[in-house]
């Protein structure tokens, strides 16, 4: 039988797996684009060239302070790409680096090691200015700027919120919620407190049919949070887009909507990769570091591929999760209930709430659909056995059993890059 070798993206190395050649369809990847050589630059001219905005030095001439707003380790955002430009442009206009706050937008996740702020941002900048991390449990940190229509209470970051120029950057890929990340999330759920959190993620909105990978029409988490962003204010946002090799492609900067729509339609003819019909089984991956450092964060892998795996149909993701499970709160889930039917049944009441209760919600969505099958260093199989999911040894033992579950019929995609790749049916 003839084979494919595919690496697929696991951990910092990678993964090196052989499938039957006659059976795969793909691999499935980011369509190839010219990288920038000179990103830097790139960012530099689009500060001074923004989208419906005046460039940066000008809107930063004459403000008391300014906060910028990066994402966290979890993203592998260009934070440095950006920031030197950035940051040169806004001294240009007058502040000086005690003015300038750099607020890493966790949103729920853990706060970051002084180690991280580093590999973030770059020695220099984090020894130089101010770098603080937010904190959604601690609600006196935060301003209520008001209740939307949806019923969403719009806590964000007070430190944020008081800044005289409000600045975010960030990376637009697909999202498995609000369609694709950057612009607006990096307030939302960037700087939110947990109270806004847990109405946001809530399965009021997550149950919609339109919240979901690569959609922003009709999404009621992408209106929901771009409504909330406008309630806090941004000024200024800077967001790059990133091609198989993590390089920068492109960068959109000026005015939070419309710099943003021109960096999603951008992305939008490099990421979706056609499949001319539903396949059997999918073979994909958490996109590697940082991505699939925890169980929660991976389940981003599965999320993306439901559109082409038949129903019934097998996912096997390989990742690495040598941080274990998740936040205590994430991990405790899988404690209390023994099944996805009875999770659901809880969460669609009205008394049950925990936090990062919407990525079970989410592996939910994916096991009424399809079975899948995990391959890990970081969790033992009896761990994983415990988390709605099925252990295998290695991709190649997991993808025998799907075959021969299957028939000899069955057909593979495979996405090395899981989540950062967008699969559709053709037409």
């Amino acid at each position: 039988m003839k084979t494919l070798r595919v690496t697929l993206d696991y951990g910092r190395t990678g993964l090196s797996v052989e499938l039957p050649a006659d059976r795969v369809v793909g691999p499935l990847a980011i369509r190839d684009v010219p990288h920038l050589p000179y990103p830097e630059l790139a960012v530099a001219e689009a500060l001074e060239h923004p989208i419906h905005s005046a460039p940066l030095r000008v809107l930063a001439r004459g403000r008391r302070n300014a906060c910028i707003l990066v994402c966290d380790i979890t993203r592998p955002v260009p934070n440095a790409t950006i920031l030197r430009p950035m940051l040169s442009a806004l001294h240009d206009a007058g502040l000086a680096a005690e003015q300038i706050r750099i607020l890493v937008a966790t949103g729920l996740h853990r706060a970051s090691t002084a180690a991280e702020k580093i590999d973030m941002l770059s020695a220099e900048i984090a020894a130089t200015y101010r770098v603080e991390d937010h904190d959604g449990t601690r609600l006196d940190e935060h301003s209520h700027l008001g209740t939307t229509p949806r019923g969403v209470p719009a806590w964000i970051d007070t430190r944020y919120v008081s800044a005289d120029l409000k600045i975010a950057t960030g990376l637009i890929e697909p999202h498995l919620m609000a369609g694709y990340s950057g612009g607006r999330k990096l307030i939302c759920p960037g700087v939110a407190a947990l109270e806004t959190v847990k109405r946001w993620h809530s399965p009021a909105f997550l149950e919609h049919p339109n919240a979901d990978c690569g959609i922003l029409e009709g999404n009621p988490v992408h209106e929901e949070n771009t409504r909330i962003a406008r309630m806090a204010g941004c000024d200024f946002i800077a967001n790059v887009t990133l091609d198989s090799l993590r390089r920068v492609t492109s960068v959109v900067a000026g005015d939070m909507e419309e710099a943003f729509l021109a960096g999603v339609k951008f992305v939008e003819g490099i990421v979706q990769a056609p499949v001319a019909r539903p396949v059997d089984i999918v073979v994909t991956s958490a996109a590697g570091f940082p991505l699939d450092a925890t169980f929660y964060q991976s389940i981003k892998g599965l999320t993306g591929c439901l559109p082409i795996v038949k129903q019934g149909g097998t996912i096997i993701l390989a990742a690495r999760l040598d941080e274990g499970i998740g936040s205590p709160e994430f991990a405790s889930l899988f404690r209390e209930h023994t099944t996805l039917e009875g999770f659901m049944e809880r969460i669609l009441g009205k008394d049950y709430f925990v936090m990062d209760q919407w990525q079970l919600e989410e592996l939910a969505k994916v096991r009424r659909k399809a079975r899948v099958k995990y391959v890990s260093d970081g969790l033992s199989s009896e761990i994983l056995s415990g988390l709605f999911v099925e252990p295998a040894l290695s991709v190649e033992s997991a993808l025998a059993e799907a075959l021969a579950q299957h028939g000899s019929d069955a057909r593979v995609a495979v996405i090395p890059k899981g989540p950062y790749v967008l699969p559709t049916l053709a037409g």
